[in-house]
């Protein structure tokens, strides 16, 4: 499976921005996808999950009630809205598919990566 994220950008402080990721090639809807980031200097980090069915999501406690994951299986792509964005937020966003149905918080978790989609938020 390929993933392709986008939506990324630069906005300010108190901002809102919108990240897809669009999968391709042999996709599977019995996996659970996640997204992480990356800020500069860093390790990459877990933002959010959402199982195979999407009734389960899970957040870092960092973006809980600002962010929300979601999928849409006809477009086979997961989106996380971003709201409320502080400039820690700053960092490449990567998307990635679950080893299981659910999506765990670890790297280790996940088989596929997208190349990830830059978000800035300047203050």
């Amino acid at each position: 499976v390929q993933l392709q994220a986008s939506g990324g950008g630069l906005v300010q402080a108190g901002g809102s921005l919108r990240l897809s990721c669009t999968a391709s090639g042999r996709t599977s809807s019995n996996n659970g996808m996640g997204w992480f980031r990356q800020a500069p200097g860093k390790e990459r980090d877990f933002v959010a999950g959402i199982s195979w069915n999407g009734r389960y999501t899970s957040y870092a406690d960092s973006v809980k009630g600002r962010f929300t994951i979601s999928r849409e299986y006809a477009k086979n792509t997961m989106y996380l809205q971003m709201n409320s964005l502080k400039t820690e937020d700053t960092g490449v966003y990567y998307c990635a598919v679950a080893r299981q149905a659910v999506a765990g918080s670890g790297a280790a978790d996940y088989k596929s990566w997208g190349q990830g989609t830059l978000v800035t938020v300047s203050s």
